[in-house]
């Protein structure tokens, strides 16, 4: 949360070091406030909150008006709470009064990256890598944290695609608006359609046909599940598991179960496709 690295007090002792020297390094955004002014409380947690989300991208610097009248005077603070963004050694922008959270992201946008700009690296190389569901995870986060954003949701979207978790795919770029919809999401809302129609393998269109020829094998169901699960038909095969274990929780010494844990694990806990299916074996057990 709240740390040395993001947020500090300024007083004269080091004024000079953070609000110029600093701000040669990254933007310092200056939040100047009383504690009688009722505005500056409203401000402050925002840009609190704003400052961890961004994480040391920007310095906030609090600097209370009563206490450092000269500073306050020096930058030319007339009403508070003023906020002001000072690059390399100078101001370059900022507000007066209190504003809403768009209204602050906004400015800060136009001196910083976004803060998921990270995410999405981190999670470009953690596809590289082969680790699919962390960067499953934190493009999701990226997605939910941009407000859902076309280039964020094209990201996502493609990389859902890439897991062949094609329903996913398609719900996060159904949600990109239509003037927003490019030459990219196009390519992939394509690629969502070329994948369905390349459809399953050979093992398992065999499998589904025995399971078809006779619903309750349970041996037949359970290594289609495994096969859908190689093939990244996560969803797929949780759901058969499920029909397993809502007849019987023990299936063979425990197998089914075990079996829809590992998927669970394939997909990452803190993915929502994850947490909805653990509920779900939840509800059967207890």
């Amino acid at each position: 949360m709240n740390t040395p690295a993001n947020i500090v007090d300024i007083d004269e002792s080091n004024a000079q070091q953070l609000l110029i020297e600093e701000s040669h390094n990254r933007p310092i955004v200056v939040d100047f406030w009383a504690d009688w002014c009722e505005p500056c409380k409203q401000l402050m947690p925002l840009l609190e909150k704003l400052a961890d989300e961004y994480a040391g991208a920007f310095l906030l610097a609090k600097v209370n008006a009563d206490e450092q009248q000269m500073l306050a005077s020096q930058l030319g603070v007339r009403s508070l709470p003023t906020v002001m963004v000072i690059k390399d050694g100078q101001p370059v922008d900022g507000f007066a009064g209190a504003q809403p959270e768009s209204a602050v992201r906004e400015m800060l946008e136009k001196h910083l990256p976004s803060p998921w700009n990270a995410k999405i690296a981190e999670a470009t190389e953690l596809l590289d890598a082969g680790d699919t569901a962390a960067a499953l995870a934190l493009l999701r986060s990226a997605w939910e944290d941009s407000g859902k954003i076309k280039d964020v949701a094209l990201a996502y979207g493609g990389a859902l695609i890439e897991a062949n978790r094609l329903d996913e795919a398609a719900d996060v770029l159904d949600g990109v608006r239509l003037v927003d919809r490019d030459a990219l999401h196009e390519q992939l809302v394509a690629q969502i359609e070329l994948k369905r129609e390349a459809g399953k393998s050979p093992e398992i269109e065999a499998l589904e046909a025995q399971l078809a020829a006779d619903g309750d094998n349970h041996d037949v169901r359970v290594r289609l599940a495994v096969q859908l699960s190689a093939s990244d038909h996560h969803k797929d095969a949780l759901e058969h598991l499920l029909i397993v274990l809502r007849v019987d929780r023990d299936w063979n010494n425990g197998e089914a179960k075990r079996l829809y844990l590992d998927t669970l694990a394939t997909i990452g806990k803190g993915d929502p496709l994850a947490a909805e299916y653990q509920r779900k074996l939840f509800s059967i057990l207890y």
